[in-house]
């Protein structure tokens, strides 16, 4: 019997890693059958340009293998790295094309291929309106916005009085993330009762007021989510980023620097409240964590509802499947 749709992966990253099976599970659900064909892991090489090109290739084979196990009647490439290479043309869900985060020399073959594959598929699935315009202008490629999917982490949100962690930043990648600004910022910021916590980095001290907390399960690390106060954000590039929706959805007050990439929280936070936006990290933080006690967190609620799984789900069935599946 042929599958449906196969959903091409490279787990890669933790996002990506949650991604997938959310799709496949909402598509599942739409009554369809899925299958997931997962690259294999891959080396560690030295440059943007080789890590695209062995990830592509990885994703290229688990396609010809699925393709071939499983007849599929429809593609989705998890990513636009997995589409570059594909044996086939196939819907393409993407957080950040490589026309945005490949810049000049890190994207020399990779963006031109990214056009032609664009141009060649029959439907593209962007995480986020800015995803979609990263792309530039466009060929005459019905898109549909498809965020990743979040939920709260308990029933009911932690009280912003019952919270004993003043502040928490995820920097599992310290030069991504900006840590070092993030670490700047809080030393000149905190006071003296005041701690930060770092998921990702190692146990122990990381300078005045700072701690990593190691690596963490995820239902640990929502659990720090549900007692910090603040979550904090520096990202020089932010491709999507699921861990400041995660924060805003369980409660925490976002703080970022603006950064580069198509980068939904950012806005919403800029709805919240504009003064958590701001190239002055400390000051930023200063004015979150001295905020009274108001509204934020269900005004967050509101602006999140786009993203829960209720809409992923309705999304899937109702207009990614009718596309893909006429």
């Amino acid at each position: 019997m042929s599958t449906d749709v196969v959903v091409v992966a490279l787990p890669t990253t933790a996002g990506w890693r949650g991604a997938v099976p959310a799709l496949a599970q909402a598509i599942e659900g739409a009554g369809a059958r899925v299958a997931v064909a997962a690259a294999a892991p891959t080396r560690p090489v030295r440059t943007f340009m080789l890590t695209d090109f062995v990830q592509a290739r990885a994703a290229r084979t688990a396609a010809q293998a699925a393709i071939a196990a499983h007849r599929p009647r429809a593609l989705i490439y998890a990513s636009s790295t997995a589409a570059l290479l594909g044996p086939r043309p196939g819907a393409i869900w993407f957080d950040s094309p490589a026309a945005e985060n490949r810049p000049a020399r890190h994207g020399l073959w990779q963006r031109p291929l990214e056009r032609r594959r664009v141009a060649a598929a029959p439907l593209l699935l962007p995480m986020s309106e800015g995803g979609l315009r990263a792309l530039g202008e466009l060929p005459r490629t019905p898109a549909l916005v498809l965020p990743v999917p979040i939920e709260p982490s308990a029933a009911t949100p932690t009280p912003a009085a019952d919270r004993d962690v003043a502040a928490l930043a995820y920097a599992a990648d310290a030069e991504k993330k900006g840590l070092r600004r993030i670490l700047a910022a809080w030393a000149a910021a905190r006071r003296a009762d005041e701690r930060l916590l770092v998921a990702g980095q190692p146990q122990g001290s990381l300078g005045e007021g700072a701690e990593g907390t190691g690596l963490l399960a995820p239902q640990d690390y929502r659990a720090l989510l549900r007692r910090a106060r603040i979550f904090v954000a520096a990202p020089r590039h932010e491709d999507y980023g699921i861990a400041q929706l995660e924060a805003l959805v369980d409660g925490c007050r976002l703080v970022t620097a603006p950064g580069a990439g198509p980068y939904p929280a950012r806005e919403l936070a800029r709805t919240l409240d504009p003064a958590l936006v701001s190239d002055d990290l400390a000051a930023a933080i200063r004015t979150a964590l001295d905020a009274p006690a108001d509204d934020y967190a269900e005004r967050a609620a509101d602006l999140l509802a786009p993203y829960r799984l209720a809409a992923f789900k309705a999304t899937v069935r109702e207009q990614v499947l009718p596309a893909l599946l006429p």
